[in-house]
């Protein structure tokens, strides 16, 4: 096949007279179909590929476009968020220290009742036990009349119970016996 096709090429060779130049008529049909297919490409193909270049421009800056949006949006977002987390804090900062003051306020007011409290309770006892100091120390010279009585009874041999100037006497002898304690309590 090979030896078949050579003599072609050398038929062709000789008719033509170079390989790398073309024939006339094929020049001429060669370059009329090059311009054929450029005027189609340059009619139907290169405003197709215009309008997608374009339509890719375009959503490109558009996306450029909303980005930018986004990015302000999110950075004034953002910027609100920090001042109203700023003004929480402030205003928590604000509601513990007014706890803290009612704290105090309330703690100061329980105090003052506690005390006023213990003060009550104390003036109460204290009068319950003057009330039982007095009590005792009005029984003590009771007993202690009688018992007087009954020894002078005993010791003079009569009956003194009915005698009002015994009870009397006992009554100044108590007397003067805490007339002298509280001399002796005072000096």
């Amino acid at each position: 096949m090979l030896i078949a096709l050579t003599p072609s090429v050398q038929a062709a060779d000789s008719s033509s007279g170079s390989l790398l130049v073309p024939a006339l008529p094929d020049l001429i049909w060669g370059t009329l179909a090059f311009v054929i297919v450029l005027a189609f490409m340059i009619w139907k193909i290169v405003p197709t590929m215009n309008k997608a270049l374009d339509a890719r421009h375009d959503a490109i800056e558009g996306s450029i476009e909303r980005a930018e949006k986004a990015q302000a949006e999110a950075t004034a977002v953002l910027d609100n968020y920090t001042s109203q987390l700023s003004d929480a804090r402030a205003e928590a900062a604000k509601i513990r220290e007014t706890a803290r003051e009612e704290g105090k306020k309330i703690v100061a007011e329980h105090r003052d009742a506690a005390l006023v409290e213990a003060a009550r309770v104390h003036a109460a006892a204290a009068a319950q036990l003057e009330a039982d100091r007095k009590a005792a120390e009005a029984q003590l010279r009771s007993e202690v009349g009688t018992l007087a009585i009954d020894l002078a009874s005993g010791v003079v041999g009569e009956s003194l119970k009915d005698d009002k100037k015994a009870v009397g006497v006992v009554e100044r002898f108590l007397a003067e016996l805490e007339s002298q304690q509280k001399a002796g309590a005072n000096s």
